[in-house]
């Protein structure tokens, strides 16, 4: 039995020797590459994190001490620390261990964080709470992976800095990246404090950084620091933080377990918020993720345990690729076209535009609200900007989206990766709630493309518009054979008919393939069927409300919240004027999916060929007169 198979909890580290710790970091290293390379996951970052966690273990006595991960993905160590060692081959699969911290699983596991840079918002929340009801507890914070460029981190700092006596300590994981190399002043602070361990160096960043920023600025620069721009000065590398009142200690290399423990532990014993900078690096350990410039293996899927190199079968372009390459002949065509996006550069697929064209693409780090209120001043100076985001992070700038973008009728284009059923990553990574939301911005205009050419086409219309905000939202999957239009009837694309046509299949993007499906399987019980794909989903087009008019059944099928999704408000649009037509609205529910493969939270959800064929039949022998359910039901048999 290795070392590391005796660790059953927090408890059984504290008796080790440094010998033994070295030993149990390094069979942690290949417990993850191990187990990671065969099921996917994110292995960059918890390579970085092992000296560090095992070291906070060892101070800290969790779970009375709160350990709080943001974002969560740099939680694996922890779990092996505390009892799931042997739960890591089911890693990120149904009824499997889940790839960020669930409450679920165990109670070391206190915040189910898995959007960026509300860690330190729950530390102090946590930590204030044990305040008021007298509990000795110190909450610890392990904040990395840039999501200290977040602003409501900034936000939570503020607030943490008028409590001089919390029992917090925030353990700024610093490994430069996020996806990418982290971006913004404050990244380049920390990235100054690595490469110049004089403290007197470090003036410098915060004239360049802090005054550039937009979570401090140059006002409140001169405030805290009473100079005038260009003024040079000397101060010590800790001088940001301690000027909002907090305590610093670092920076600590956060592979030298030892050190890093005995930070922890002064940090511990100060009694107030305390600030501990740790130097990690992304992927520590693993040749081929310290090699990989890219992300340093920030998410894998199966990999070669010993090379590095990928075992997912190649072939087939993704969504992503296509707008990659469209990205690229807009930026030709169009030169004011500019590209924002936030720390995702590579994985939304900006990579090949930012290589054409620098000057015109903005990663602002993990802050989407900043990049969606500076979409609008850059549209609003001229530019068309696309925000190209994961769908699920647009959620955290729908204020902004609303009133910046919307209410100030600016032409900004929205592209959505990961829309839809994402699969592995569970509840908070499904890109399930954008068209419900966008739903509600007035003269908003969204495109679920259904294939490659559809990408391409509502690109080209969405950058046209220039005063109202366009969205353009597609799958993580590979794309779908290209699905040509029959004809084309107010305003949609008529991709499937058979029959009558009594009953309409209305399917948007990535579901327009599983609405032909479903329409097959109805004709196979003699139900006649259109289905038309209406390329803008929102808003709902009058030509659709008067196609669903002519007939007795409508599908609505999406891949969004049913609850506020386009079935519904095309069933409201019917219902407005009397209609007599009935309306099935079918998507995902209103509830938080596990995690699992896409194709079973799918099922789970009913939206597969088979449950939605079987369900509309239903339906429509329950509205035909008895007679002709008796010849359907005939059919059937």
């Amino acid at each position: 039995m290795s070392l590391l198979e005796r660790i059953s909890g927090p408890d059984d580290l504290r008796g080790l020797s440094r010998g033994q710790i070295e030993t149990l970091a390094a069979e942690i290293r290949g417990a993850l590459i191990s187990n990671v390379s065969r099921t996917g996951g994110h292995l960059g970052p918890n390579l970085g994190v092992v000296e560090l966690t095992l070291a906070i273990h060892r101070v800290f006595h969790s779970p009375d001490d709160p350990i709080i991960f943001d974002t969560g993905h740099q939680s694996y160590v922890h779990k092996m620390l505390t009892g799931r060692l042997d739960q890591f081959p089911g890693l990120r699969q149904r009824g499997g261990l889940a790839g960020y911290p669930q409450r679920a699983e165990s109670p070391h596991d206190w915040v189910e964080n898995s959007h960026a840079s509300t860690s330190i918002s729950w530390g102090e929340g946590l930590a204030k709470g044990f305040r008021v009801t007298h509990q000795d507890r110190t909450v610890v914070v392990v904040i990395g992976d840039g999501a200290l460029t977040g602003g409501m981190a900034w936000e939570a700092l503020n607030n943490v800095a008028a409590e001089p006596d919390l029992r917090l300590v925030v353990v700024v994981n610093d490994n430069g990246r996020s996806y990418t190399p982290t971006v913004g002043g404050l990244a380049q602070h920390l990235s100054g404090l690595r490469t110049h361990k004089r403290y007197e160096q470090t003036l410098g960043f915060v004239k360049r950084g802090v005054n550039n920023t937009p979570l401090v600025g140059r006002p409140a620069y001169d405030l805290l620091h009473g100079v005038k721009t260009g003024i040079k000065d000397v101060l010590a590398p800790q001088g940001m933080f301690s000027d909002l009142g907090i305590k610093y200690i670092g920076p600590i290399d956060g592979h030298d377990e030892a050190a890093t423990e005995r930070a922890l532990e002064q940090a511990k014993g100060f009694g107030g918020p305390v600030i501990v900078h740790c130097i990690t690096r992304k992927g520590a350990g693993f040749h081929a993720a310290e090699n990989h410039e890219e992300d340093r293996f920030h998410a894998v899927g199966k990999i070669d345990e010993i090379t590095g190199e990928s075992l997912s079968e190649g072939g087939r372009a993704t969504w992503t690729d296509i707008f990659a390459d469209e990205m690229v002949r807009i930026g030709d065509a169009h030169p004011e076209v500019v590209a924002l996006t936030a720390a995702m550069l590579h994985p939304v697929g900006l990579a090949r535009f930012a290589a054409a064209f620098p000057d015109r693409t903005f990663d602002v780090g993990i802050a989407e609200q900043h990049a969606v209120a500076s979409a609008a001043g850059l549209a609003s100076a001229g530019l068309h900007p696309v925000v190209a985001l994961y769908a699920t992070f647009l959620n955290r700038a729908f204020d902004q989206t609303l009133l910046d973008v919307g209410m100030h009728r600016q032409g900004v284009t929205f592209v959505l990766d990961r829309a839809g059923i994402t699969g592995p990553d569970g509840p908070s990574h499904h890109g399930m709630w954008d068209m419900s939301l966008l739903g509600l911005v007035p003269g908003l205009q969204l495109a679920a493309p259904r294939d490659a050419d559809r990408l391409k086409a509502a690109l080209e219309r969405a950058i046209s518009v220039t005063d109202a905000p366009t969205v353009v939202r597609y799958s993580k999957e590979k794309l779908p054979d290209p699905i040509p239009a029959l004809a084309h009837r107010q305003g949609c694309d008529v991709v499937h008919l058979s029959g009558d046509q009594q009953v309409l299949v209305v399917a948007h993007g990535q579901f327009v393939g599983l609405g032909v499906e479903v329409a097959r399987r109805l004709e196979e019980q003699g139900i006649g069927v259109i289905v038309v794909d209406p390329l803008w989903s929102l808003p709902v087009a009058e030509g659709l409300v008067e196609l669903a008019g002519q007939h007795r059944l409508v599908v609505s099928i999406e891949d969004n919240l049913v609850n506020g999704g386009v079935g519904s408000r095309l069933a409201q649009l019917l219902r407005g004027r009397e209609s007599s037509t009935v309306v099935m609205d079918l998507g995902i529910p209103l509830e938080y999916l596990h995690h699992a493969s896409r194709e079973q939270v799918l099922e789970h959800c009913g939206l597969t060929p088979q449950t939605i064929a079987r369900q509309v039949t239903e339906r429509w022998l329950r509205m035909q007169p008895e007679e002709q359910s008796e010849d359907v039901n005939a059919s059937r048999g």
